[in-house]
């Protein structure tokens, strides 16, 4: 019978809050040797994700958008939209002005194949896990996976 989600999943997951100290999660992050933390709100409902990637806007900091000046008008050729998001991401001090937001999940009852195949199509490294009232019990990782063919070779 093929595994689900549940049988690999790691169970009771480490959550911040959107309001976390941004060198709250960063600290959590380096101690449990992990990559990605749930946000959630005061009731436990999924609000986003904080993970590595989030964190790199804060050494790297952000490049205005090009633009040219035209009958001297400014003329963008960036959203500058996109601009203020990435300064945000960068000056950022608490988890929810880093995260991202409307991560994709998936249920404790389907398969590893799907799960497989939807951070393979949306190039995603963990999915939380939430169950039927929207709470995270769990998070897979691309690792669980793969600890998960390992264990079928023995």
């Amino acid at each position: 019978m093929p595994k689900t989600v549940a049988d690999v999943m790691s169970h009771e997951p480490v959550v911040v809050q959107a309001q976390t100290p941004l060198k709250t999660a960063i600290q959590i992050l380096a101690e449990r040797r992990i990559s990605g933390l749930p946000v959630v709100d005061e009731n436990g409902q999924l609000v986003g994700i904080i993970s590595e990637t989030d964190l790199m806007w804060q050494q790297t900091g952000v490049t205005p958008p090009a633009y040219i000046m035209f009958l001297d008008s400014v003329i963008y050729l960036q959203n500058p939209a996109d601009y203020d998001r990435d300064l945000h991401k960068a000056l950022g001090q608490t988890v929810g002005e880093v995260m991202s937001k409307n991560p994709i999940t998936i249920s404790p009852n389907k398969s590893i194949r799907e799960a497989a195949k939807i951070m393979h199509d949306r190039s995603v490294h963990r999915l939380p896990v939430l169950d039927s009232a929207g709470q995270v019990i769990g998070i897979l990782t691309r690792g669980d996976i793969v600890r998960a063919m390992a264990a079928e070779q023995d």
